[in-house]
């Protein structure tokens, strides 16, 4: 084997025990509630994009209306999280009620069946639509959220799944508004939360997120450069997690999604998405 090829294959063996290690609990988790037939649960933060008060590149103002859910980038929009997650043949919307937060304009829940081990699972995606000028709150929530804060039970389908701090996976998605301001003041973690991971599809999220993860939530999909942080990227993560696949293999699924939607080559998507060293 040739040195170069022997540095590579080291430096992949290691990216997968580094991050499997810090995911481990997370992924004990997984496997026993799964086991027990218990729902598994991802509450997803998502930002409205706003041209008016973040630091976006500007859009067409439809998609750039922070009070407009229906139509936003993130959002309504054909690869927002509700756009996107409503065409799917894959996933249903189960009725929720409205949030009582005036900051969360829309909030739905997703739910599907995958297969892990041969078995089925049944998944739940929660995701909530905060307005765009509240960027800040929905960053201190997330936040919060990652260190089991905010944990809630609710009764869907017959059956109770818990969401919040509580879910198996917490996600922002939108714009990194730490590149804009200070990180908010935060609440404690709560030291007796299950463990969890956390994903975060920002531009540079890994540079100014990972640090304020740990040692709350393993960080399992982080990005190193400027992304869109479009839906098909959201669900190739909760799926693989969900799945069981390890936390590499996530991370090449995130890549693949991305190329194909942006028709970039599949290793040019790859260089977006963190690798620990």
């Amino acid at each position: 084997m040739r040195a170069g090829h022997a540095a590579a294959l080291l430096w992949l063996l290691s990216f997968s025990v580094s991050q499997a290690a810090e995911t481990d609990p997370a992924a004990q988790r997984l496997a026993q509630d799964f086991s027990a037939g218990r729902p598994l649960v991802a509450h997803v933060i998502v930002a409205l994009a706003d041209n008016e008060s973040q630091g976006i590149v500007r859009v067409p103002q439809s998609l750039g209306d922070g009070d407009q859910p229906q139509s936003n980038l993130y959002w309504g929009a054909m690869y927002g999280v509700k756009g996107f997650l409503r065409r799917s043949a894959d996933w249903r919307a189960v009725p929720l009620p409205a949030s009582g937060d005036p900051q969360v304009l829309e909030r739905l829940l997703f739910r599907r069946d995958l297969v892990r081990d041969g078995k089925s699972a049944t998944v739940y995606l929660l995701a909530e639509a905060w307005q765009g000028r509240q960027i800040a709150g929905s960053t201190r929530r997330f936040l919060e959220m990652t260190r089991g804060q905010h944990a809630e039970t609710i009764r869907v389908d017959g059956r109770e799944i818990v969401a919040g701090g509580a879910a198996h996976l917490v996600a922002y998605v939108g714009h990194n508004g730490l590149m804009d301001f200070a990180v908010p003041e935060l609440r404690p973690g709560n030291g007796n939360a299950s463990p969890r991971v956390a994903v975060v599809l920002a531009c540079y999220s890994d540079d100014y997120f990972s640090k304020l993860l740990r040692p709350h939530a393993a960080p399992l999909v982080m990005t190193d450069s400027l992304m869109a942080p479009e839906a098909y990227v959201l669900e190739a993560v909760v799926t693989g997690w969900f799945a069981g696949a390890s936390p590499d293999e996530v991370v090449g699924q995130a890549a693949s999604a991305y190329a194909r939607y942006q028709k970039i080559p599949e290793r040019s998507a790859r260089r977006i998405f963190h690798r620990n060293p």
